[in-house]
């Protein structure tokens, strides 16, 4: 009996040093492949990374969950560059940014991305947010209005939702499950499965050529990302409850873009929703787009930020 548990602690000892091993050498891998295109900040102690481009007008672009910069910089913030000063920002523990004390609070993530715009000069930007990003936009909004001049939301979760939390955050983001399961996942995930889920998020479209290539999934598959996101994902639904009565005080112009095949964030849980709420909110709907319109409907997404400049008058 004494053999069999020792046999067993011994395999349990080297099964956890190869997942380790494994899981470090992908997640250095990742890291060489797709090095900070940007900058680096200090703010409140967290390290941020953000990409600056082009000149004009302030815009601030906040990426989805599991994203980076690099959902943004695979082509939008070219083409926004030649009439925006475009600022994309990892947000707290994804990317090139270090995880943050409280960083899945979105009042925290607004906080330190707001801090990490106005230390880059943007002291009163468009906000643009896409899904997880639009609910951190709309943080901002709510913690300092102010400091906006006009929110561009896409596909973004505003409203509570019927269904739960599902089993890959429950499990990756409870203590026991992001100490034994999140390193299994950044060791032995396949790559086709990965590739997958990135296709999954495009759907009805499929995602552009060379764009996974370009986002590097690797990334969002290290550890340290997979418990950030996690936990923001985990804590989403109850701070957008606390959210919702607050809206009609938001005054600043807005302009919502929702595809109408988005299942991941449905249009009329959140969009219209949102619509009714905000008291200078315009809603675009993209009909047959899903859930990634800055990628399937780019010329409507930049028509509806030269929108939000003007009536912020900006332009």
């Amino acid at each position: 009996m004494a053999f069999s548990i020792l046999t067993l602690a011994a395999l349990t000892a080297v099964g956890a040093s190869y997942t380790h091993h494994r899981a470090t050498t992908r997640e250095r891998a990742a890291m060489a492949a797709y090095p900070p295109e940007g900058q680096f900040l200090t703010v409140d102690g967290v390290q941020m990374h953000a990409v600056v481009q082009g000149s004009g007008p302030d815009l601030v672009l906040i990426h989805g969950s599991s994203g980076s910069v690099r959902d943004f910089t695979f082509g939008l913030t070219a083409q926004l560059a030649r009439r925006y000063r475009v600022i994309s920002i990892d947000r707290p523990g994804l990317g090139w940014s270090a995880p943050a004390p409280g960083g899945e609070s979105l009042a925290t993530q607004a906080r330190l991305l707001r801090a990490a715009a106005a230390q880059l000069g943007a002291e009163r930007p468009i906000v643009l947010g896409q899904s997880y990003g639009g609910s951190v936009a709309l943080a901002w909004a709510l913690q300092a209005p102010q400091d906006i001049a006009a929110l561009v939301l896409l596909a973004t979760p505003s409203h509570p939702w019927d269904s739960g939390l599902s089993r890959f955050y429950k499990v990756t983001s409870h203590p026991l499950g992001a100490r034994l399961v999140v390193p299994l996942l950044t060791a032995f995930v396949p790559r086709e499965k990965v590739m997958r889920e990135v296709e999954s998020v495009f759907a009805p479209q499929t995602a552009p050529d060379g764009y996974a290539d370009h986002f590097g999934p690797g990334m969002t598959l290290r550890r340290l990302s997979l418990r950030a996101n996690a936990r923001q994902r985990a804590a989403l639904k109850d701070e957008i409850l606390t959210m919702v009565p607050r809206y009609p005080g938001l005054e600043m112009p807005a302009e919502l873009v929702h595809g109408t095949a988005d299942t991941t964030v449905g249009l009329s849980i959140h969009a219209e929703k949102l619509l009714a709420d905000m008291p200078n909110a315009v809603l675009t709907r993209l009909p047959g787009i899903g859930h990634m319109p800055h990628h399937s409907a780019p010329d409507q997404v930049i028509a509806a930020i030269d929108r939000a400049a003007i009536r912020a008058g900006l332009r």
